[in-house]
C-alpha cells in the first residue's frame, strides 16, 4: 500500500477507484470532518454506504490514519474545480481534519494536529514536488458548497513549518470597495485576479452570488479576521501579494 513513511494507523476504505489516466498528483485539498469525533469520522470514511472517502484523518491528538491507497482516486473533493481542473479527484490527496466543525460549535484545532497536518503535507510535498500554491482548502475548490477547513484552520502556521502559499494578510482598513450588486471594470479585474489565482469564477464584471461566495472562499484561507465577501482594500491588497509570490 502505498502511503506514508510516517507512523500511521491504518483502517481501509473501499470508497475509490482509479485516477484518471495520465493524471499527475499535484494537489492536496485539506478538509474539516464536521463530525462529533475522529472514530466516528473514520468509520463514516470507511462506509460503503457513505460513498466519501479520504486518503488519511487526523486526529484531535495527531494520530494519522490511512484509508486510500495514494495510488487510488479516494472521493472527498466532490464537485470542485481550480485552474480550469475539474477533475481534482484524480490529480490530489485528501486528508480529513477531525474538527466538530461551524455546525458544532468549532474550535480551534490543537497544536499537536497542526503539527501532524504539516508532518504529512512536508512528506507528500517531497514525493510529488506539489507546489506550494496548491495545499488548498477544500472551499478554495468548492466555494459556496463547502466551507471547511474554515477560518480557525492556522494556515500561516502552515507556511511556517513548510507547507503552503501564504503572505502575512493586509490589515483591516477604510477605504473604498466592492461588494454585492456592483458593476464594472473594477469588478472584472477583481474576478480576474481571483481566477488568475486558480478559483473557477465568471468574468462577467457583474459583482454577482458566485463572486461574493468565491471571494468568502479566498478570505477563509488568506484573510481571515473578516469573512464577509466584500472585496474591502485589506481583500484586495492580500490577493495582489499572493498572486506576486507566486
Amino acid at each position: 500500500m502505498i502511503g506514508t513513511l510516517l507512523p500511521h494507523l491504518v483502517q481501509l476504505s473501499p470508497n475509490f477507484g482509479p485516477r484518471r489516466e495520465g493524471a499527475k498528483i499535484d494537489i492536496i485539498i485539506l478538509h474539516y470532518t464536521g463530525m462529533s469525533d475522529g472514530e466516528k469520522a473514520c468509520d463514516w470514511l470507511c462506509n460503503a454506504q457513505s460513498q466519501v472517502s479520504s486518503h488519511y484523518l487526523i486526529h484531535e491528538n495527531g494520530d494519522i490514519v490511512q484509508m486510500v491507497d495514494e495510488a487510488s482516486r479516494a472521493w472527498h473533493a466532490g464537485v470542485s474545480s481550480w485552474h480550469d481542473e475539474q477533475d481534482i479527484n484524480s490529480t490530489s490527496i485528501g486528508i480529513e481534519i477531525q474538527n466538530l466543525g461551524h455546525g458544532m460549535g468549532y474550535p480551534d484545532f490543537p497544536l499537536i494536529q497542526m503539527e501532524a497536518v504539516a508532518a504529512l503535507c512536508r512528506d507528500l510535498i517531497e514525493r510529488y514536488w506539489i507546489k506550494p500554491q496548491r495545499i488548498l482548502a477544500h472551499s478554495d475548490v468548492a466555494p459556496g458548497r463547502k466551507v471547511d477547513p474554515g477560518e480557525k484552520f492556522d494556515w500561516g502556521f502552515l507556511h511556517r513549518n513548510g507547507v503552503g502559499h501564504w503572505v502575512n494578510p493586509e490589515p483591516l482598513s477604510g477605504g473604498s470597495f466592492l461588494q454585492e450588486g456592483d458593476r464594472g471594470d473594477a469588478v472584472f479585474a477583481l474576478q480576474s485576479l481571483l481566477k488568475l489565482y486558480g478559483y473557477e469564477i465568471q468574468l462577467t464584471g457583474n459583482f454577482d452570488q458566485e463572486t461574493r461566495l468565491v471571494l468568502t472562499a479566498f478570505q477563509r484561507h488568506f484573510r481571515t479576521q473578516k469573512v464577509d465577501g466584500v472585496a474591502d482594500a485589506s481583500t484586495v491588497a492580500t490577493l495582489h501579494k499572493l498572486l506576486k509570490a507566486v
